[in-house]
């Protein structure tokens, strides 16, 4: 047998999973979707997984062998879910209409926006009420399903802004604790990561009053209302980043 051949064989070895490998995927997908239904039909709170195995015709010890825990099997549901918003937004940005031309920023807030409402108990499973006795683990596929998204918005509010302007961002004065922690938390300069979490908190707020019903009274013109925020948002942000 010729390197080349056997390289080839190695590699085919290396990236075809087995007949069982393939098997447990399928069951597994087919568990988390079941799971998923089930949220959407019922809320978070009311996650079962003697629900989920009874939709599936399987018993709850035969939903063990693919998933350990019920933590387990809600982490896997939330990582996915993010994905899911992610993936959202960042379809949003990739097929922006350029009429009317929108800043990036507001592009990808309306699509999170446009996910959430047409998804609001997913939404609620991320950002409601937190499911009793669980907690997603440390660095665990939650935390970099969450790093991806706000890697969307972080391009997107400071794309053309070199480190020095962002590091000279106009902010309240931050203790020297936080900024050691805003340091920790981003590869951004720390006053460029305080004004990528105000801007998260504003956006996130008002996505979060229109999933619960609190903005209502807005009827047809929540849209609207939004996409003024956000562009109101943007300005005021970049007017705190010197000019170059």
């Amino acid at each position: 047998m010729s390197a080349e051949s056997a390289e080839s064989g190695e590699r085919r070895g290396a990236s075809v999973p087995t007949l069982r490998e393939r098997r447990r995927a399928v069951a597994s997908r087919e568990i988390l979707d079941a799971a998923e239904r089930h949220i959407t039909e019922h809320g978070p709170a009311a996650l079962s997984l003697r629900a989920v195995a009874r939709d599936l015709g399987m018993t709850v010890q035969a939903l063990y062998h693919y998933f350990p825990s019920r933590d387990a099997l809600v982490t896997e549901l939330i990582a996915r879910t993010y994905d899911d918003l992610a993936d959202a937004v960042r379809t949003a940005v990739d097929t922006a209409a350029d009429d009317p031309p929108l800043p990036g920023l507001v592009v990808a807030a309306e699509g999170y926006r446009r996910w959430a409402v047409a998804h609001p108990e997913r939404f609620q499973l991320l950002y409601g009420t937190p499911l009793r006795h669980y907690a997603a683990p440390a660095d665990g596929p939650t935390t970099r399903a969450v790093r991806r998204m706000n890697a969307i918005f972080e391009r997107e509010l400071f794309a053309g802004f070199p480190p020095e302007r962002l590091a000279a961002a106009e902010t309240p004065a931050l203790s020297p604790a936080f900024v050691g922690h805003l340091a920790a938390l981003s590869e951004l300069p720390p006053p460029a990561t305080a004004l990528l979490l105000s801007a998260w908190g504003h956006m996130h707020g008002l996505v979060v009053l229109e999933v619960f019903g609190h903005t209502s009274f807005l009827g047809d013109h929540r849209a609207e209302v939004f996409r003024m925020a956000m562009l109101n948002l943007l300005d005021d942000l970049h007017a705190r980043i010197p000019a170059g």
